[in-house]
């Protein structure tokens, strides 16, 4: 993942210019990584929504610097829920949409995707980042989390997505024994679910939660999740330390062979 962002709660400020954001995307590239994720708001707990023209001044530039040197093997995405700035964001060069609403902030953003034959990737949110850990609350968080998704991914076939992708949103509008539970039942959903998985847990705060450690250390932490991820089907696991996260993938892959 690639924060364009002042705010995000990890990494947040440390890639304040074009120039640098690039510069960092292609070191992941250097170290692995398959999908650079470009985002230019925040979708933190309790962050303040960004104006559609300032989160396309942050991520239109990085997006073509990066479709200019990076190798065509390499996707980029944008990271919004909101249509405009992902059309502006295609048309300089990514790849796919990762909406963290699945479309439900913004439904036509699923039309934008479909028009340009972009892959999409559904997350899973109630309500918005700003308010999503108030009043939380889940009966059956799995079969909750899959129906809700079955529907976002309906509507996308519908509106003539090809490429789809679902993310349960861990820590998104979900307290620690959610996140828990989703990451244990990975192997259900997928099956539930029948479309290729993105899961992101890194530096997760439930990672905290459980380590007492501050979103700078969590890697350890990190790691283990990721595992977890892997093995439970995981296709594609988002991440902020690529080369560290490459190894426990190929680990957790090769323990996960028949």
């Amino acid at each position: 993942m690639l924060n364009c962002t002042p705010d995000s709660f990890s990494d947040g400020g440390r890639f304040a210019s074009v120039e640098a954001a690039v510069a960092a995307g292609l070191a992941m590239a250097g170290e692995g990584a398959d999908w650079i994720d470009v985002g230019g708001e925040s979708t933190r707990p309790r962050a303040e929504p960004v104006p559609e023209a300032l989160e396309r001044q942050r991520v239109v530039p990085v997006i073509e610097g990066l479709r200019q040197r990076l190798p065509a093997t390499v996707r980029i995405s944008i990271d919004t829920y909101k249509a405009g700035t992902a059309r502006a964001a295609l048309a300089a060069g990514a790849a796919v949409v990762n909406d963290v609403s699945g479309g439900r902030l913004d439904p036509a953003i699923l039309r934008v995707a479909a028009e340009a034959g972009a892959a999409v990737v559904l997350g899973h949110l109630r309500g918005a980042p700003a308010t999503m850990m108030v009043d939380v609350a889940f009966g059956d968080v799995l079969a909750e989390v899959a129906a809700e998704l079955n529907e976002r991914i309906v509507g996308a076939r519908a509106v003539g997505c090809q490429e789809i992708w679902a993310d349960p949103g861990i820590g998104f509008g979900k307290r620690i024994e959610h996140n828990l539970a989703l990451l244990r039942g990975l192997p259900a959903l997928r099956a539930e679910l029948r479309v290729p998985l993105m899961v992101g847990v890194s530096r997760k705060a439930f990672i905290g939660e459980l380590t007492g450690k501050p979103a700078a250390e969590r890697a350890s932490g990190t790691a283990a999740a990721l595992t977890v991820a892997v093995l439970g089907g995981a296709a594609a696991v988002r991440v902020h330390d690529v080369g560290a996260a490459r190894d426990v993938v190929k680990v957790a892959r090769a323990l996960g062979r028949d």
